[in-house]
């Protein structure tokens, strides 16, 4: 909730909202963020890794937006969720009235034609509110051309074509669109913003948006049904669900690992990343979860993207770390100079550099996912199992080898911990597939690198002096990235080394729930200036540790002080600030499926240990 105060002729709006001040709505294909004030600042159209129409989440003077105001001299503004959808609510109140604006983008069962709808209403009082639609095509770096229409406008560029429709009257301001009218209490006024290259259609604006809110709301709340999880902390996880549901790719299957870019991971500072991108680690995490809550359909999708990928692989190459959506590659990175930057976050990156980077992990995640989905979805085919022999032999060849880890360092490669545990499982579940469908395999090379790997960990990465695990050959500095070894059941949960490598992470790494995932340039330079936040995929893992080792209650109590940091709506970013505020890129793939993960072991275990029945229905992914 926040409450703001008009100046002048407009609602105060100069400094950038907190991050978790947005709310994010989506078609499967984008998404938008609304923050405060009823202004979508971000969207880029047609798909997650376009170039933005709106960008003032990075320059509120420059980047573009789209707002509808009330008129409110003071006002408190709340958002909430349509229950069970993606369907977001801006409810601003104030002594002159009570208003509202519905935000949604438009998804039936079948795709559909591309649009955004919005409609605000006067719930109490008359309300006068001001409607500005600003767009700034290709981050703000080209012209458009605005053309009048019967019921609105159309935005051109070389590229892309918008059309504007509203049931109000509406004037061309420049390169804008605006409006400012009055609604009594009961009225409404309903805004489109769509594909030019869909026919026009037939139902006026006021007939559109009734229909596409029906549907919409209706494909939401089908597709939650088909959740299994039934246990404590159930709107929590489902919510974490709609908002991992939002980050994939109906037409393509993959995962981005957040949608959008230039929120920093400490303001003012550079840490900031383009996360518009299918990262196979977050992919391959994300369908884990959707399948543990019983989404089957989601895991198909990327593991048909995934196979493509796969089988486009040169001999003796290696995967890369990210793809563009539609499986293309990621081409370098470059800085959009011209903008102001979140807070003056800068550089505003676009792309990555990182797109090549050798990550052996990536191979661990991504077999892991493809054992469950053979165990719970459907069988590998033939083809896919000689695609993925080709992975294990990768793996059994190069595990030993540097790489730049799960956090990407860019100081050089090294032989990290969380890398040769996943070599392991990359390993563990090629020998497990093999045995368990009786496919042809080189099963003793497979087993006799696997058990090297293993053997590897407790020899070469483990600190007698700190009587922990270490983040990388030769160093005894903690990462907290360790904490995946009793996830992947690599080491037990209660094995002696494990425990004190446990205890080390809470010493060095924890502040309560929150969890560092090291710290900053302790054992090596990242050649970048700021600090980081806490990782709050780091801090759910952390709690699952502690559930799996028997320690439950304190795992409950922190599991739900992280819950409390939680944007308003429930979503989460990729950190938590020193001053418990959002940093980085909204929502994270990354926190969402491990507080699912971490939701789901909690809740057996307690289930358990108090007799009570209630927990998760469905067939629980156990390896």
């Amino acid at each position: 909730m926040t409450t703001r105060t008009e100046e002048g002729s407009g609602m105060n709006l100069e400094d950038y909202p907190l991050i978790e001040e947005y709310g994010i709505i989506g078609d499967l294909s984008t998404v938008a963020l609304v923050g405060p004030g009823a202004r979508i600042d971000f969207l880029c159209l047609p798909e997650f890794d376009s170039p933005s129409v709106f960008a003032a989440h990075v320059d509120r003077e420059k980047g573009g937006c789209f707002s509808i105001t009330p008129k409110f001299s003071e006002v408190t503004e709340k958002k909430i969720y349509f229950p069970e959808t993606n369907i977001l609510l801006s409810r601003f109140l104030s002594k002159e009235g009570i208003a509202e604006v519905t935000d949604l983008m438009v998804v039936h069962e079948k795709e559909s034609n591309q649009a955004l709808v919005r409609r605000a209403k006067a719930v109490h009082g008359a309300v006068e509110f001001e409607m500005r639609c600003s767009p700034r095509f290709d981050y703000a770096r080209i012209e458009h051309r605005v053309e009048t229409l019967r019921d609105g406008c159309s935005f051109h560029t070389d590229d892309l074509s918008l059309r504007f429709r509203s049931d109000v009257p509406v004037e061309i301001d420049g390169q804008d669109v605006v409006a400012r009218f009055k609604l009594e209490a009961g009225e409404t006024a309903t805004f489109v913003l769509e594909s030019a290259e869909c026919e026009e259609r037939p139902e006026t604006v006021t007939v559109f948006c009734s229909r596409a809110f029906k549907e919409t709301a209706t494909f939401w709340r089908k597709w939650l049904s088909r959740c299994s999880y039934k246990g404590r902390w159930r709107e929590t996880v489902q919510r974490s669900a709609l908002a991992l549901k939002l980050l994939t790719s109906r037409r393509h299957g993959s995962v981005v690992a957040a949608p959008s870019f230039g929120f920093p991971n400490f303001p003012g500072g550079e840490r900031n990343w383009d996360y518009r991108y299918t990262w196979l680690r977050d992919a391959a995490f994300t369908t884990y979860a959707f399948m543990r809550l019983g989404f089957t359909e989601e895991a198909a999708g990327f593991m048909g993207w995934l196979e493509k990928r796969v089988e486009s692989l040169e001999e003796g190459s290696h995967l890369n770390v990210m793809y563009r959506i539609d499986g293309s590659p990621v081409e370098g990175e470059f800085a959009l100079d011209h903008l102001e930057g979140y807070r003056k976050s800068k550089p505003i990156r676009i792309g990555s550099t990182n797109n090549d980077q050798f990550q052996l992990d990536i191979y661990g995640e991504l077999m892991d996912s493809l054992y469950l989905f053979d165990k719970f979805g459907s069988p590998v085919s033939y083809q896919l199992w000689n695609q993925i022999c080709k992975l294990v032999d990768f793996v059994a060849d190069h595990w030993r080898e540097p790489d730049m880890g799960i956090w990407e360092i860019r100081d050089g490669k090294r032989e990290f911990l969380y890398s040769r545990v996943m070599s392991w499982v990359a390993l563990d579940r090629g020998v497990r597939l093999a045995l368990k469908r009786s496919r042809p395999a080189p099963l003793e090379r497979w087993i006799k690198e696997r058990d090297a790997a293993y053997n590897s960990v407790f020899e070469e990465f483990w600190s007698e002096e700190k009587q922990s695990f270490v983040q990388f050959k030769g160093t005894d500095a903690l990462d907290a990235s360790a904490l995946i070894m009793p996830l992947v059941r690599f080491i037990s949960p209660t094995d002696p080394k494990w425990l004190s490598t446990l205890e080390a992470i809470r010493r060095e790494l924890t502040e309560d729930s929150l969890v560092y995932r090291y710290r900053v340039n302790e054992a090596f330079d990242e050649h970048l200036e700021g600090e980081d936040g806490t990782f709050s995929i780091c801090s759910f893992w952390y709690i699952e540790c502690l559930s799996r080792g028997g320690n439950t209650l304190q795992a409950r109590h922190y599991f739900e002080k992280m819950l409390s940091y939680s944007s308003p709506l429930g979503l989460f970013s990729e950190q938590i600030g020193s001053e418990g505020q959002s940093l980085g890129n909204m929502p994270q793939a990354f926190t969402h499926l491990s507080l699912i993960s971490a939701a789901f072991e909690l809740d057996r275990r307690l289930g358990e240990g108090s007799g009570d029945d209630v927990g998760f229905t469905g067939a629980a992914p156990q390896r």
